[in-house]
């Protein structure tokens, strides 16, 4: 739905004359050009919000990973470093500068969810495992919000679209790109439950649970490359959001724009320090956030824009081969829109929430060590006897 609007917008546009040359589309001027300001600000409300905390899951996640390699810093500590080096993608201009770096990405996050898949099974069942599932409402629809979340990536679907010289395939690359995340996240996932079972519930980070090796070390470490790159993937949008609010967007001056962007990283720095829930903060974000900006905007905008009869028949994009018919078209949407109140805002929103506050309650906010083991006590030295 994202594309298709992407698409209708980008084409009425430069049918008017517009040129995009030195100006990044963005999802909430493709609500405003179709549907007007209301939807505008609705759009970049829940999208500017999604994507601060996208980029707040991913530094937390830096630090939750350097952990398992030096545990000589808490986990407060390391944020508070990796926050510093995130400042940097304040220097990168736009998505076509991150291209090389996707594809290493991707190689790095396919070596660690093997590694997962394959070490879990060379390390066999724990002792006494125990594989319950979800035994709990709460535990079961926290599980459900983060795979909303997981899969809600498309949220920065039309920068990263906009920076591609074919807009139209981004679609199938999509498709395409989701069926290769199926391939890391499953046999990985199943891997590791099969042998560690109910222990995930007390480890937001599966990889702590794998014994320490040279292996894991490397699989750390390029996962937490990966992570500072998605930082970055998160923050971008929001650079271009802010450039566009104090009016330096179409400027050439890098250096202009890299000191400009500054005040956008710094919210991300202390909510990662103040809330470094790992896993809950996932979940919550997937429930109130995810569910709006990705699932339930896109398919009610799709269904207003094309809801005259003129506007289906001179719509740029037409329904796919293998759902032809407008009205199936219309009947998916709401089907996905009345899930996901229920499941996602509802039931989700609840248990998210719930869990969310339990954390607080248990560790607090501003936790120096979010689920860390206990260090172990420092012998006593026995005192020297004297005669």
């Amino acid at each position: 739905m994202i594309t298709w609007l992407y698409v209708e917008y980008r084409t009425r546009k430069e049918r008017e004359g517009v040129i995009f040359k030195n100006h990044v589309i963005q999802w909430f001027e493709v609500l405003d050009g179709l549907l007007g300001r209301n939807w505008k600000i609705l759009g970049l409300v829940f999208n500017c919000t999604f994507l601060l905390f996208g980029a707040v899951i991913q530094l937390i996640a830096c630090a939750s990973n350097i952990f398992l390699i030096n545990d000589h810093l808490n986990k407060r500590e390391w944020t508070y470093i990796f926050g510093a080096c995130c400042m940097l993608t304040v220097l990168v201009p736009s998505f076509r500068n991150y291209r090389l770096w996707s594809f290493f990405g991707l190689i790095m996050i396919s070596y660690t969810a093997w590694y997962m898949t394959i070490a879990a099974l060379a390390h066999g069942q724990v002792a006494n495992v125990v594989h319950t599932a979800p035994t709990t409402k709460v535990l079961y629809f926290t599980g459900a919000t983060n795979i909303l979340y997981t899969f809600g990536g498309h949220a920065v679907t039309v920068e990263i679209m906009h920076a591609m010289y074919k807009p139209v395939k981004f679609k199938y690359v999509y498709v395409l790109a989701t069926l290769y995340v199926f391939t890391l996240t499953i046999p990985s996932a199943v891997a590791v439950y099969w042998a560690f079972g109910d222990d995930l519930l007390r480890h937001s980070n599966a990889l702590s649970l794998l014994p320490r090796t040279m292996a894991r070390d490397v699989a750390v470490v390029l996962m937490l490359i990966h992570q500072f790159i998605t930082v970055g993937f998160a923050v971008t949008p929001l650079y271009f959001v802010w450039e566009k609010v104090i009016g330096i967007h179409n400027t050439k001056s890098l250096p202009l724009r890299a000191v400009c962007r500054m005040p956008v990283i710094l919210p991300v720095w202390f909510f990662a320090i103040a809330f470094p829930f790992f896993g809950p903060i996932n979940s919550t974000v997937g429930a109130l956030l995810v569910t709006f900006t990705v699932y339930i905007i896109p398919c009610v905008a799709h269904m207003v824009v094309y809801r005259g009869a003129t506007a289906r028949q001179n719509a740029v994009e037409k329904p796919p081969f293998f759902l032809p018919s407008w009205t199936g078209v219309y009947l998916i949407n709401i089907f996905i829109v009345v899930w996901i109140i229920v499941i996602g805002i509802g039931w989700g929103g609840w248990a998210s929430v719930t869990n969310f506050i339990q954390q607080i309650d248990t560790f607090g906010i501003f936790a120096p060590c979010y689920q860390c083991p206990p260090r172990a006590p420092v012998a006593a030295t026995p005192p020297k006897l004297h005669d």
